[in-house]
């Protein structure tokens, strides 16, 4: 008591600072999206605040993002004031994510006001990346907010509201308390629950029921009316997808779920995991045009395993108290790698794809990483590692430096995983079962529980007995050569190549305007005869072709990839070159290639003389 009394006698703001910080603030924020198709969304924060330093952030690592992203450079418009005046604050010069605001004395609460610039043209990535069109708008709250330093992100609470443009509708997991008109109000909530519950909203949206017990929907927000008019197979396949995943689990951890899915051609394209719902972006006509259906089937399958694998079970050095605090991204292989295999699975299992296209999918991941020198210097670890970085390099050099390959290449390792616990146990149990085990009963509301790679092992073992810890070692640590093809091939399957491109690979090639001459010649371009990438140590790369090039000429012939399709197809039965005329920044210079293999394509063909596990893998439960 004498130590407090001579406090406040001495230092009366000091105490007064100590005694706020013991309570975490309740915070209240309004957002303003009337100009979305503006591309900018204004936010108005009243804060409870103490005379001295206020230390604020603005999200920097949001969970699912892997990197420090946090969207700050779009940040503008930025205000504080109190009593009617204006507060100074100036930037922290060793970290630009943090703000510092001088509060005057007899200030208990600070009003902010920002403004967030979502890009015009399509850049940025993840919730930094185009998020608005004259149409509709996704809304990430971690885009228009900042909370103070000192307390965990569930321990501040939030009271928040949106105004939407007149007649536009919405869908978003956050529970509603009101709403009136254009104007939304949201029942007060944690910050780790808000910046976990985006907000999709569009003057053309549709909502489709999937299923009741939990509450399962989609929210799907277009550019046009037409875009939202996809058969009624469509929906049933989706339906499926939630009665599969439900089985493969055993048990769920949300309250209700919403498929916030964006269809437009002018927003940042991708998908991103939240706990009660995904904020996944594709091309406008993806669900009413066939190949595009095909080519984006998989990637709600994807971020819908997240709610269970990334969301519930989280590693721990990934399960920060806070958005300032560095994420750790050394077991990625599990949260993104098994994510991507069971979405793999169930995009099968739910009938999105067809067995046979899954396969063809399936060939396409082999072969990449068949073809994919640089693990010859980093190893699957390294790539978890470094993600931070490699998220965002560009397509160039992918194939000497390695990208975010913890997604295939974990497509291809847990694959293998499950092909052993089926022979281990002769058929009793699978990868449904590790599932069972690792994110199951009892079904919860949103909840977190973290492992560790030993985690993973003890549960793998607990399923059937094996050297885990030495396979996942081996594994993360190995450099080829080549993929990793154990799973295929001990599932009762070989990676084969052909003269005839595979149905998905003729999508993907026609869709994304790329010519498949990769698995040839070793050369990655686009239609145009611009180059992306060159394989280092096939036949393109050493020849002294790079990316950056553009080929102009085909044995003579101006370039087309019908053209240089026919020169790969006729060396087969050539002992002659096949010459490009290659434009180099600015200078043009003639690359006689030496190959003679004739067109290659990547397939799965059975091999009979073992079991077909992977038929029963995507069989339907």
């Amino acid at each position: 008591m004498k130590t407090a009394r001579l406090l406040a006698v001495l230092c009366p703001a000091l105490l007064s600072i100590s005694a706020w910080s013991a309570a975490p603030p309740d915070i209240t924020i309004s957002v303003d999206a009337t100009n979305a198709p503006r591309k900018i969304f204004h936010a108005s924060l009243k804060i409870p605040a103490a005379p001295g330093d206020l230390t604020l952030y603005y999200p920097k690592w949001i969970p699912g993002e892997h990197a420090p992203d946090g969207p700050v450079t779009d940040l503008a418009g930025l205000y504080f004031k109190a009593n009617g005046q204006t507060l100074k604050w100036r930037r922290d010069l060793l970290d630009g994510f943090t703000i510092h605001v001088e509060v005057p004395q007899g200030v208990t609460e600070v009003d902010a006001e920002l403004d967030f610039l979502s890009p015009a043209t399509l850049e940025g990535g993840f919730s930094g990346g185009s998020s608005a069109t004259a149409k509709l708008a996704i809304i990430s709250w971690n885009q228009v907010l900042l909370y103070p330093k000192g307390y965990k992100s569930d321990d501040i609470n939030y009271t928040a509201s949106l105004k939407i443009p007149e007649g536009w509708k919405f869908g978003t997991p956050l529970p509603i308390s009101s709403q009136s008109g254009n104007e939304i109000h949201f029942a007060p909530t944690s910050l780790t629950t808000l910046v976990d519950s985006p907000i999709i909203t569009g003057e053309f949206l549709k909502v489709v029921p999937l299923a009741q017990d939990p509450p399962t929907e989609m929210d799907i927000a277009a550019d046009s009316a037409a875009a939202l008019d996809a058969p009624a197979e469509v929906w049933e396949r989706y339906k499926s997808l939630v009665d599969q995943a439900q089985k493969l689990f055993g048990a769920h951890h949300y309250r209700d779920y919403h498929f916030l899915y964006t269809l437009s051609d002018h927003v940042a394209h991708f998908g991103l995991e939240h706990h009660e719902s995904d904020d996944s972006r594709v091309d406008e006509r993806a669900l009413v045009d066939d190949t595009d259906r095909k080519l984006s089937a998989s990637l709600l399958p994807h971020e819908y395993v997240h709610s269970w694998n990334g969301k519930y079970r989280r590693p721990a050095d990934l399960a920060t108290p806070d958005y300032q605090q560095p994420m750790q991204d050394d077991l990625l292989w599990v949260y993104e790698g098994l994510t991507n295999y069971l979405g793999f699975v169930l995009t099968a299992r739910s009938g999105l794809l067809s067995a046979d296209q899954d396969r063809d999918d399936l060939a396409l991941t082999a072969a990449a990483l068949d073809h994919l020198p640089g693990r010859q210097w980093r190893n699957l670890q390294d790539t978890a590692d470094a993600a931070p970085q490699l998220y965002f390099t560009p397509e160039s050099w992918h194939s000497w430096r390695r990208s975010t390959d913890f997604y295939p290449e974990g497509t291809l390792d847990w694959l293998w995983v499950d092909a052993i616990i089926r022979q281990q146990s002769k058929g009793k149990k699978s990868i449904d079962d590790f599932c069972h085990l690792f994110h199951g009963a009892p079904s919860t509301g949103p909840a977190l529980k973290t492992y560790t790679f030993d985690d993973v092992v003890n549960a793998l073992n607990q399923v059937v007995a094996y050297d885990w810890r030495g396979f996942w070692t081996e594994r993360l640590t190995n450099h080829g050569p080549g993929a990793p093809l154990g799973g295929i091939e001990g599932s009762g399957w070989k990676l084969t190549y052909d003269e005839t491109p595979s149905e998905m690979l003729s999508n993907q090639a026609s869709m994304y305007h790329f010519v498949p001459s990769g698995f040839a010649i070793g050369l990655n371009l686009r239609d145009d005869g611009g180059i992306n990438d060159t394989i280092e140590g096939e036949v393109a790369a050493k020849a002294g072709i790079g990316p950056g090039m553009k080929v102009i000429a085909v044995n003579g012939r101006h370039f087309s990839p019908e053209v240089l399709r026919d020169a790969i197809k006729a060396s087969k039965n050539s002992n002659g070159t096949i010459d490009l005329l290659v434009e180099n920044t600015d200078y043009y210079k003639t690359y006689k290639l030496d190959y003679h293999g004739g067109e290659s394509y990547p397939h799965l063909v059975r091999d009979e003389s073992k079991p077909d596990l992977l038929s029963e893998i995507l069989k339907a439960k």
